[in-house]
């Protein structure tokens, strides 16, 4: 094992996703050997006293395979034909497969609601925890029979990491066709190095990723590492390998390749995990330096700091915020709605009053409602406006 690398089994709370070519053959349908394979290797870790949930894909495969629906890209209508079909398919299989170790499968379908927003994120947190605790295997999968292409997670990649944060999992496996991240993607370039340690997930890093390379699939490695930060920066660690083989998870503890992301050092509360997670922010800030230099200090973010705001929103709605060099820096909740957030871009506090005809809170995003993903560049003290302060 890697430094600082756990096995399996040693990990508290573990989220595994699989993917859709592994659990479906185009031709053929179900691949059931493997599945049976696969909760073998849940009921040993559980066995050994780690909790273990599943996201699932394969509905929407599983059930074009089951209507016989011809290869090629599907209409969303189509898609969800397929899905309402395949789900039936896919729970039955899950529930057959996990019973001959003696364990209850319970589905959860999950649509972009029940994570970006906060009340139903609890609940669902709640029924997770519950059919844990109740000695069940959570099988979760995005309910794409409901899911429109506007309102969706899109792939089940970042769905498995909100599922890790949301239910404080210390390890995230993403079983998929491909064993782990390399350097470029290597059907592209045949001198692509693979990487098995990932300390921090930086820009280099995200430059590395490519596309989906199934049909079945909706993901690809660009997926998998914005998984990967919405995890790490949870305090999850992620490993992504290979799951072609039979029982892929006892191949990951006796070697086989893979690749492992360490988690943050400094995981974040769960309230900000929620926030840091949220994969569809209403809107974005744009700030100048000095802010940045408060950020990273810990400091609530102030209208003075602001220098662009884009998107329509809301009051509490989650806004990204970008630095200096145009990349996202940290997320947090808005103290404004879009349209004033406009008018005091730039101000003092003081002259929040002056401007809105009322007192308004003197941060754009408060400290306690910010989480920092991310900063641009070092800043140095003499950057910051005390403004900021």
């Amino acid at each position: 094992m890697t430094k600082n690398r756990k096995p399996l089994g040693k990990h508290r709370r573990i989220v595994i996703k699989i993917g859709s070519a592994l659990l479906v053959d185009r031709a053929t349908g179900l691949r059931k050997a493997w599945l049976d394979a696969m909760c073998r290797d849940i009921a040993a870790l559980r066995a050994g006293g780690t909790d273990v949930l599943v996201v699932s894909s394969g509905a929407i495969a599983l059930g074009r395979s089951v209507l016989k629906v011809p290869a090629g890209a599907l209409k969303l209508e189509e898609s969800q034909a397929a899905a309402a079909v395949g789900q039936i398919s896919l729970a039955r299989a899950w529930s057959e497969s996990l019973s001959g170790d003696g364990i209850v499968a319970g589905q959860i379908l999950l649509t972009l609601g029940d994570t970006e927003e906060r009340r139903r994120y609890l609940n669902a947190r709640a029924t997770i925890n519950q059919l844990l605790k109740l000695g069940a295997v959570p099988i979760i999968n995005e309910n794409d029979t409901v899911a429109t292409t506007e309102i969706r997670y899109g792939d089940n990649d970042r769905l498995a990491a909100r599922v890790a944060t949301m239910t404080g999992a210390d390890l995230l496996v993403l079983l998929s066709d491909i064993d782990g991240l390399y350097t470029a993607p290597p059907h592209l370039d045949p001198d692509a190095r693979f990487l098995e340690t990932i300390d921090a997930i930086t820009p280099e890093i995200e430059a590395m990723a490519g596309g989906a390379a199934s049909e079945l699939s909706r993901g690809g490695m660009r997926t998998k590492i914005d998984a990967g930060k919405i995890a790490t920066g949870a305090g999850c660690a992620m490993i992504i390998a290979s799951g072609k083989v039979d029982h892929p998870l006892r191949a990951i503890e006796e070697g086989a390749r893979s690749s492992w992301f360490a988690p943050s050092g400094s995981p974040v509360t769960a309230r900000k995990t929620w926030i840091a997670g949220q994969l569809q922010p209403a809107g974005r800030l744009e700030i100048d330096a000095g802010a940045e230099t408060a950020l990273s200090a810990g400091k609530s973010l102030l209208p003075a700091g602001v220098r662009g705001v884009w998107g329509s929103f809301s009051r509490g709605d989650t806004v990204s915020i970008y630095g200096t060099n145009g990349r996202e820096i940290a997320r947090g909740l808005a103290g404004y709605d879009a349209d004033e957030a406009r008018l005091i871009v730039g101000k003092k506090s003081a002259e929040i009053a002056a401007v809105l005809g009322y007192a308004g809170r003197a941060a754009m995003v408060h400290r306690d409602d910010l989480v920092v993903t991310g900063l641009s560049a070092p800043t140095t003290q003499a950057g910051r406006d005390l403004s900021h302060a």
